[in-house]
């Protein structure tokens, strides 16, 4: 019998959580295909390590953008290979619970569950990660009380306030890691004049990135082509000109929460400033990043124990959770 499965159909990550297993996949979402036959030549990890390194007909590319699927066939294609390494074959088909950003729209949702239903799912539910994530966190969600969770993506960043175990006041934005990495690459190419990957771009985030000034000043030493001369080159970064170069999409993020704190009854809000908020997604890793949000909205927040895991372990409570109906989707929300 198939196991049933909850997926994290994430903008950067996939991960997968099979009943009774816990965690089985974790891996980029990358897919690899050869333009010449059509063919799949790698997928996850072996993918992503191809991107900028590929001849002409050969393209590694991320099938979803900002939270969205961009190519229908590649996801189809990538959904199958997903459910093919958690062990779906056309004799067992298993119900899927796949997790989705709550700024896609109907269009999107319905292209998601078509996908997994083409793929080999018997049944397909969306739930959308903000709730997804406070479920993994632990929150005490179906209680009257100020549950804030803050979902910072690849692709996309979510807050969400939730209480009674529904979404009282949310706020989504199309600024998540990548548009982090991509401030970096344009920064390098307009100061130093040297043109970098997206590759680098993250291993320089991942070093020496922060939202908030930070006593330890490592500098990271970064490689690319002269623009001008189209030689190898270079430089040398440091903390604060990094900091300077992602000040943008960071102080949209900050926006957004700010946004959503907007929105909350007073009573909520009240809530908050004991409760604090909670940080999820490979985003939320950002140095400082909690810091810098809880200095302009002067509300605790805390970074969860497994950020980039949240999410899929709430999904994956649901699905431990099916047959009992202990939770129930209506419309692609849990309540």
């Amino acid at each position: 019998m198939a196991r049933d499965l909850a997926i994290d159909l994430g903008t950067a990550n996939t991960l997968v959580y099979a009943k009774g297993q816990g965690i089985v996949m974790n891996e980029p979402t990358v897919i690899a295909l050869n333009k010449r036959n059509g063919d799949v030549l790698a997928m996850g990890r072996e993918a992503w390590q191809m991107i900028g390194r590929t001849p002409s007909y050969i393209i590694a590319v991320r099938p979803l953008r900002q939270g969205a699927i961009t190519d229908f066939d590649i996801t189809q294609r990538m959904i199958r290979l997903i459910l093919q390494r958690a062990g779906v074959n056309r004799f067992n088909r298993p119900r899927v619970v796949i997790c989705v950003p709550s700024a896609i729209t109907e269009v999107e949702r319905r292209a998601v569950t078509e996908a997994a239903r083409r793929a080999g799912a018997a049944d397909a539910q969306l739930l959308e990660q903000p709730m997804a994530a406070a479920i993994g966190a632990e929150l005490p969600i179906h209680e009257p009380v100020a549950n804030m969770v803050i979902d910072v993506g690849g692709g996309t960043t979510e807050t969400a306030l939730i209480s009674l175990g529904g979404i009282v006041a949310l706020q989504a934005v199309r600024v998540g890691s990548f548009d982090i990495d991509a401030a970096i690459q344009s920064y390098v190419r307009r100061e130093y004049g040297i043109a970098i990957g997206e590759r680098t771009a993250e291993e320089i985030k991942i070093a020496i990135g922060s939202a908030w000034p930070i006593d330890d000043e490592v500098r990271a030493e970064v490689r690319g082509r002269d623009l001008m001369s189209g030689l190898p080159k270079t430089v040398i970064l440091s903390k604060p000109e990094v900091r300077e170069a992602i000040s943008e999409p960071v102080t949209a993020i900050v926006d957004s929460v700010i946004a959503c704190l907007g929105q909350a009854p007073p009573e909520l809000a009240d809530d908050l400033i004991s409760t604090g908020m909670q940080l999820v997604g490979g985003g939320g890793m950002l140095q400082g990043l909690d810091r810098r949000i809880s200095v302009e909205t002067d509300i605790p927040v805390q970074l969860v124990q497994q950020p980039l895991e949240s999410v899929v372990l709430g999904a994956g409570r649901c699905v431990e959770a099916y047959d009992d109906l202990k939770v129930m989707f209506m419309g692609g929300r849990a309540v």
